[in-house]
């Protein structure tokens, strides 16, 4: 009997999946995630409400601050304040002994003394050697090369233009200068023994052109003296006066008699000599002679741009609660499970979360920023802080944009830092008391304790950040009180806010570790 054996049944093919031919495929992408975590942000009432207080209080302690101080002049009125090359307030006062000057020139002269007058010590910013000034008029272009007590030999123009030469005490011993003209051309050269000569800097200035002033000056600005402890600030400003004696003065190219001014204009009656005033002896190779004042850009020590966006200070811990919110309010109702389930990638998850919140808060600060910077201005200005005192900044300059727009960047990291403190802590309470301590408690402290430690707290902390809220342009050959209570950081703006941005890289790097390596 023959068996036939039936052959096996081939297997059955892969059954594909199904996929619709009207929904898209499901994606998990980094932009999906990120639309997730913004539609949880504005579907949540409490967290909109919470971003809308920042926004209101930012701004009413913003207008308090502007409202709150008034600045009042009394005595005669001064004209407008003095300006400069491109428009800038400016001092210009100073003794001035000078011949006019055609055309190509050389002046050359041996400082011999630079001493003080009276009981007020000589300021390290006083100033004696060779100026090429358009006219005698404030705010005239000018050139100089100069001996300075306190920081060595220095070739200035325009105001804001500072080069150094060399260091030390410029008047420790006698000095030879020299200035040359060529055209526009202004070069300064300096000596110890009038046979040797180093060029300290050169530039051409546009405004010397045709004829100029040429000859000797001297000023000394006010020395400030202050005191600072625990809250207290005591500051007391003099007038200076500086006596230089010229040598070996010899010039070429210049036509008339020697001209004796004090540049500077007369002060308020009884307020005194006018700065620009002073005496001046000597004729031919010789001179003696005293002055005061100052040849600088004007430095004030209130900022008010800072002044109008001051708010922030407060309005940063309603934007920490909305930071530490948008994670521990998930971690709270059990709600992060489902979150990283959809997405396995925790770190991903976090940073979509930053990118998110610290987006929002920038559009909410920049806001902010904009409303009380625009009515605050105003109120400082109806409260007396107006030219000539105070300069008047406008929204387009260049320091008032960058103040405005990095507000909202300082609130936007803030609120990335408590995100990230949020995740460590798994807790609402913990993180925005963390960001209290952090900011608030410097903030308090560096107005009361002493000055040394004040200014250590604005470098290390993260309160550094609002440096970028500064609008005052500081200049190196300027003296200037910086107090921290006025707003003033030893830092500058950007290095600022690095140092906070740091402190919040750091943050946000330990809460994507941690949440990597730790149960839900």
């Amino acid at each position: 009997m023959t068996t036939t054996q039936t052959p096996p049944a081939p297997p059955n093919p892969p059954v594909a999946p199904y996929r619709s031919t009207v929904v898209p495929p499901g994606r998990d992408g980094f932009p999906q995630l990120l639309r997730a975590e913004w539609t949880k942000l504005r579907t949540v009432r409490r967290w909109n409400l919470t971003l809308l207080g920042a926004v209101l209080l930012t701004i009413l302690i913003s207008l308090f601050a502007a409202s709150s101080g008034k600045v009042e002049t009394s005595g005669e009125k001064r004209g407008p304040a003095p300006t400069g090359p491109g428009g800038i307030q400016i001092l210009d006062s100073f003794r001035y002994v000078h011949r006019s000057l055609p055309g190509d020139g050389t002046l050359t002269v041996r400082v011999d003394r630079l001493v003080g007058q009276g009981e007020t010590r000589l300021s390290g910013w006083a100033k004696a050697g060779l100026l090429l000034k358009k006219s005698t008029a404030q705010g005239a272009p000018y050139a100089a090369v100069m001996v300075t007590p306190g920081h060595g030999v220095r070739f200035q123009h325009d105001f804001v233009h500072d080069t150094a030469g060399s260091e030390g005490d410029g008047v420790a011993t006698a000095r030879w200068l020299r200035l040359v003209r060529d055209g526009t051309r202004i070069t300064g050269y300096e000596s110890a023994d009038g046979s040797g000569w180093q060029r300290v800097g050169s530039a051409d200035v546009p405004g010397l052109d045709g004829t100029v002033q040429a000859g000797l000056f001297v000023t000394s600005p006010m020395v400030t003296r202050m005191e600072r402890s625990f809250g207290a600030v005591s500051v007391d400003s003099r007038p200076a006066r500086a006596t230089a004696e010229f040598g070996q003065v010899a010039v070429s190219g210049t036509q008339g008699d020697w001209r004796h001014t004090g540049v500077g204009g007369r002060l308020p009656a009884g307020a005194g000599e006018s700065e620009g005033a002073g005496t001046s002896t000597g004729t031919g190779g010789a001179f003696t002679v005293t002055g005061s004042g100052d040849i600088a850009p004007a430095v004030q020590d209130m900022d008010l741009g800072a002044t109008s966006l001051s708010g922030t200070q407060l309005g940063l811990v309603l934007i920490a609660a909305l930071g530490a919110l948008f994670v521990t309010a998930e971690y709270r109702r059990g709600m992060i499970r489902t979150t990283f389930a959809a997405s396995p990638r925790r770190g991903r998850v976090l940073v979509a979360k930053a990118a998110v919140v610290g987006a929002v808060t920038f559009v909410a600060g920049l806001v902010a920023s904009v409303v009380s910077f625009v009515i605050g201005q105003p109120m400082l200005r109806a409260n007396g802080h107006k030219p000539p005192q105070f300069a008047e900044l406008h929204f387009t300059d260049g320091p008032v944009l960058r103040a405005v727009a990095g507000s909202g960047v300082l609130l936007a990291l803030i609120a990335v830092l408590a995100l990230g403190l949020g995740a460590l802590l798994r807790r609402t309470a913990p993180a925005i008391a963390t960001v209290v301590v952090l900011f608030v408690a410097p903030l308090v402290l560096v107005s009361i304790l002493p000055l040394g430690l004040s200014r250590f707290l604005q470098q290390v902390t993260p309160v550094a950040g609002f440096a970028i809220q500064e609008t005052r342009t500081r200049y190196g050959h300027v003296d200037s009180l910086c107090l921290p209570e006025d707003g003033c950081y030893p830092q500058g703006p950007w290095l600022g806010l690095g140092m906070l941005a740091l402190y919040v890289a750091v943050v946000l790097a330990l809460a994507v570790w941690r949440v990597r390596r730790r149960d839900v």
